[in-house]
């Protein structure tokens, strides 16, 4: 039989502030992230219902050729995004990216109204891995033109 100390009692208060508190913060970590992890879906996973309505969660597809509308009078923008299954309606309102166009890849954060269609807050363009900016895409050609010309 094992005799419990003062001493024995102290390691045991010891071990168990330490597992509480270990425990605690890991609690307090798992929440913090669920709270700010967005979700990304497609327009095929948004047609069957897999994507929640009114909450934060991102969107990806290539813009629909010929579907681009600009308002007027404001920056609102209207376009459809397709992942070659299915298409969806977006709004957006503000400045869109420079390299936004149709037929190009688009990730958006937003929300998902309840007549489908999804209400972005921010639109990301995206490039394939050959993208290079104009400035250098010009550097670059000139530098080759300068190669040609020895």
């Amino acid at each position: 039989m094992i005799k419990i100390t003062s001493r024995n009692k102290k390691t045991i208060a010891k071990v168990l502030v330490f597992f509480f508190a270990i425990s605690s913060f890991s609690s307090l970590l798992i929440y913090a992230f669920s709270k700010n992890m967005v979700y990304f879906y497609t327009p095929t996973q948004v047609s069957k219902k897999e994507a929640p309505l009114n909450s934060h969660i991102r969107v990806g597809g290539m813009v629909k050729v010929n579907s681009f509308i600009k308002s007027k009078d404001s920056l609102k923008v209207y376009f459809k995004i397709h992942d070659l299954d299915q298409e969806m309606n977006v709004t957006y309102e503000g400045i869109l990216p420079d390299l936004f166009a149709e037929g190009q890849g688009v990730v958006m954060s937003g929300k998902l109204s309840k007549d489908g269609t999804f209400v972005a807050s921010e639109v990301l363009a995206k490039h394939d891995e050959n993208y290079m900016p104009p400035e250098v895409a010009d550097m670059m050609k000139e530098k080759n033109g300068a190669l040609y010309k020895k």
